[in-house]
């Protein structure tokens, strides 16, 4: 009997174990089609079902390449490394022929972006290309794991209907498009999952540990960065989108467990206006595919709401501003393998099917509208060129007079989007800028990429919508901190000079020789904090002037640094050789300076050059805090100035020896885990004279806890609108439901009472209250050390939160203010505006012998917001400088 009663229970929990791993291959694939013995199935890789465990990223790869190896039908390209250099991969998946004639397709379908030719291409004959991505985000793991399927079922399916769409579609797979935080993720769930799957929500498997598997190495958000191009991932990625140009490209993510699954388009007054109207209808006409898909399998599903088309910075978004459709796939998460909600228990194969299932949908979709999506990218890029000549701004300007290399990152960033960039010819004055050949470069608007151009130069504060899934502005220049001007057809004569098909990196040089006694450098080149810390490392004497010098008839501005040759302990040719290496290295010119008698201005010897010390830095990083915004810092200070800040979890401050640091950053976010000790210790370390730095929340959270003076107007909810928030669409894709209720007419109610406004626009009349990320202009006092370097008071920030510092009153602690008039760019609703007009973005509060600095704002926004890095690193260097009362700091 006990032995019939094991076995039973034996059988019981064998039966359990496949309903909880149902992941054979006939519950994701068609069975209405053979497929190829010759193909490894993943099971057979990998040593188990898809959906039993999470793939982790070196499987993946090695899946990949056995596909490659045995399909004529797949060639496989490596077209770039992460920063912890695990491969990112692209497979090419068309029919043998196909395989055979690629280069030639791939030169056919790139004349339809090109308007002078393409009207002689016969769209009938062409391929259409359909690019898939899956999982830029590493813990969003259904589409990665999805990945295995669709390469399998397209390398190994056999029959007529797949023999015709392989004949006219090149299919590019990306499998995992953040194999860093994939295998940060994977790894976590495998590690926890136990012989028998938990499904509780509260379990530790469902819930990852800081940062998450979210985002890269550096905690960037990937799916941001198709834009700004700041990763070598997006780099890589970016290259091979235009080597092809896809017609279609599908973006695979995951969203809440309680929620279903979302297929674009979305909300149809969010899309961006450089859009045309004609990709919501291709992507609606797409939709009904997939509709009819999880219909299918009775999968709940919903579109046209939520989510958006408007920043172009996006994986989904990107394509729309490039002649193709682009959707974005969002599959309620397991977030491990198996997890409860209000659904019911969410499986991690189920997840995966709908993935597979809207894969093949799409796939069923390209290859009976490849003629519509043909022809609409080549109508897309002849409309554009039209439009282009019809317009009156012929050019868009945009440098740096005293600064090259900011000036040369975007027009890098620019020159990969395939846009055409050029030398001004002669020296332009527009807009009260001076714009030389040297110096600054010009980017035509007629050309193919016109829409694109637009998109990152304009500056646009009107919009059909108040509500934003992303950002509402990016305009390019202001992020790099430049100079811009728009070149009109009366100005446009004799403009441009050479054609760049590559940007250089500014020269540098020493300016001198080694007899000098002194060596200098301005601190205005971006990548003057660079050769600072490379100077500070080696233990050389260095000072800053705070005030400005001259070298014969040139002005040395504030912040500029100066390294006396007599006070160093290496030999004369040695400093030499090194001012060469970063003046080359950083784009700087280095002044040999013959004599201390500087004919204008400080002399060398005066106290107002300050020794400076090498900042040791701490970063606070780990439970409560924003990982992009401690990302940003950590990227900018150890990728692009290679410094090395010490990562640390704030939860252990108590027992960290806080004397070897000179500078903590306190990032936006909450630090709940700091205790009453720690905060007492906090506040001791700055009295002895260090610097503290904190950022938006991490600011706002020193001061509700006592540890800075700086005052934040209070938060509460925004009253009431009077109006409708979110207006009629017009001349647009029908608005929902929600969107017209918000839009009717409503009756006046009596004096003194707020009217009743229906309810079922009280969710979007929040949301228009929040400032989803906007530029912003202020006005910096570029005497004060946190404004050295800027050639400009003019400084655009970015800003995404509500939080509003007030004015100090002190003359002396608010160096940077917003303007009266403050928005540049982007949304932000008429209460947020009056509360941010003549406030405070920086403030300087004196604790004993040091300082908190707290900025509002993020001066590191995702790696391409330049132009107010100076503020951060500033803060940094020459902390050791900013007082709010009593004397600025001098050498004694």
């Amino acid at each position: 009997m006990r032995k019939l009663y094991g076995l039973l229970l034996a059988l019981l929990v064998a039966l359990a174990g496949q309903a909880q791993t149902k992941s054979n291959l006939a519950y994701y694939l068609p069975q209405t089609v053979t497929y190829n013995p010759a193909i490894p199935t993943p099971a057979s890789v990998l040593g188990y079902e898809v959906g039993e465990w999470h793939v982790s990223h070196d499987q993946l790869v090695t899946y990949m390449r056995a596909v490659d190896a045995a399909s004529d039908r797949v060639t496989l390209t490596e077209y770039a490394r992460t920063h912890e250099h695990r491969p990112l991969l692209l497979l090419t998946i068309t029919s043998p022929e196909n395989q055979r004639n690629i280069v030639q397709i791939k030169a056919d379908h790139h004349k339809l972006t090109d308007p002078a030719v393409s009207g002689q291409l016969d769209v009938s004959r062409m391929p259409v290309v359909f690019w898939m991505g899956y999982s830029v985000h590493g813990n969003e793991p259904s589409g990665t794991n999805a990945s295995l399927l669709a390469v399998y079922y397209l390398a190994a399916a056999q029959g007529p209907a797949i023999d015709e769409l392989l004949r006219n579609t090149v299919v590019l797979v990306d499998p995992s498009i953040n194999p860093d935080g994939m295998t940060r993720f994977s790894t976590w769930v495998n590690s926890h999952r136990g012989t028998n799957l938990v499904t509780d929500p509260n379990n530790l498997e469902q819930n990852e540990v800081w940062p998450g598997g979210r985002f890269n190495h550096y905690w960037f958000d990937l799916n941001r960065d198709w834009l700004p191009l700041q990763h070598p991932e997006s780099r890589g990625r970016l290259k091979q989108f235009h080597d092809w140009k896809p017609n279609l490209l599908t973006d695979h993510h995951e969203m809440g467990s309680n929620s279903t699954f979302f297929f674009q388009p979305g909300v149809p007054s969010r899309k961006h206006p450089l859009t045309p109207d004609r990709n919501f209808e291709l992507t609606q006409k797409i939709g009904a595919y997939h509709a009819k898909a999880l219909d299918k399998i009775g999968s709940l599903y919903f579109t046209e709401e939520s989510y958006d088309d408007f920043y172009y910075g996006k994986g989904s978004t990107y394509p729309d501003v490039n002649g193709a459709i682009g959707i974005l796939f969002e599959q309620a998460s397991s977030r491990g393998h198996a997890q409860e909600s209000i659904n019911g228990v969410l499986r991690f194969p189920f997840t995966i099917r709908n993935q597979v299932t809207t894969t093949l949908s799409s796939l069923e979709a390209v290859q009976a509208m490849r003629t519509d999506l043909l022809s609409y990218q080549r109508d897309f890029y002849q409309k554009a060129a039209r439009e282009a000549k019809g317009q009156n701004v012929r050019a868009y300007v945009f440098g740096a007079e005293q600064d090259p290399a900011r000036s040369y990152e975007l027009a890098r960033v620019i020159r990969q989007h395939q846009i055409a960039v050029y030398r001004p010819k002669t020296t332009i004055k527009l807009d009260g800028h001076t714009f030389g050949p040297t110096d600054a470069y010009v980017v035509p608007t007629d050309q193919p990429q016109f829409r694109l151009i637009q998109a990152m130069f304009e500056e646009r504060t009107k919009f059909q919508d108040s509500i934003f899934y992303d950002i509402s502005a990016w305009t390019l220049p202001r992020a790099f901190g430049l100079n811009m001007a728009a070149v009109t057809k009366a100005s446009a004569s004799g403009l441009l000079g050479q054609r760049l098909d590559s940007v250089s990196f500014p020269a540098g040089r020493v300016i001198g020789d080694k007899t000098a006694y002194a060596y200098a450098f301005s601190w205005h080149g971006y990548y003057a904090p660079r050769a600072l810390n490379v100077l500070l490392a080696r233990k050389l004497a260095v000072k800053v002037a705070t005030e400005p010098f001259y070298i014969g008839d040139r002005k040395m501005d504030y912040g500029s640094i100066m390294v006396p040759v007599g006070l160093q302990t290496v030999s004369a040719d040695t400093l030499y050789a090194l001012m060469q290496r970063i003046a080359v290295q950083n784009g700087l010119e280095v002044m040999g300076i013959g004599t201390g008698l500087s004919p204008q201005g400080l002399k060398l010897g005066s106290a107002n050059f300050v020794t400076l010390k090498k900042p040791e830095i701490l970063l606070l990083a780990g439970a409560g805090v924003s990982p992009t915004d401690v990302g940003e810092a950590w990227h900018l200070l150890d990728n692009r100035f290679g410094m090395t800040p010490s990562l640390v979890a704030p939860e252990t401050l108590d027992r960290v020896n806080l004397d070897r640091y000179t500078v903590i950053v306190a990032s936006d976010g909450a630090y709940g885990g700091i205790t009453a000790a720690a905060r007492e210790k906090l506040r001791a370390w700055v009295q002895r004279g260090n610097t503290l730095l904190a950022l938006g929340k991490g600011a706002k959270w020193l001061s509700d806890n006592g540890l800075s003076t700086t005052k934040f107007k209070a938060s509460g909810p925004t009253p009431a609108p009077t109006t409708a928030l979110v207006p009629q669409s017009t001349q647009q894709p029908k608005a929902t439901t929600a969107a017209r209720a918000m839009s009717a007419q409503t009756k006046l109610p009596p004096s003194g009472m707020l009217p009743q406004l229906p309810y079922v626009g009280m969710r979007n009349a929040a949301s228009a209250q929040e400032i989803t990320g906007a530029i912003f202009h202020a006005r910096l006092d570029l005497t004060h050390p946190l404004g050295y370097g800027f050639e400009n008071p003019d400084v655009y920030l970015f800003r995404d939160h509500t939080v509003f510092m007030e004015r100090s009153p002190s003359s002396y602690a608010n160096p940077l203010m917003y303007t009266e008039h403050p928005l540049a760019s982007g949304f932000i609703s008429k209460a947020n505006e009056l509360k941010l007009r003549g406030t405070a973005a920086a403030d300087i509060a004196d604790l004993g012998a040091g300082r908190i600095i707290s900025l509002t704002d993020n001066p590191n926004f995702r790696a391409f917001w330049y132009g107010t890095n100076k503020l951060f690193l500033n803060s940094i260097f020459f902390g050791q400088l900013m007082r709010a009362t009593g004397t600025p700091a001098a050498d004694e």
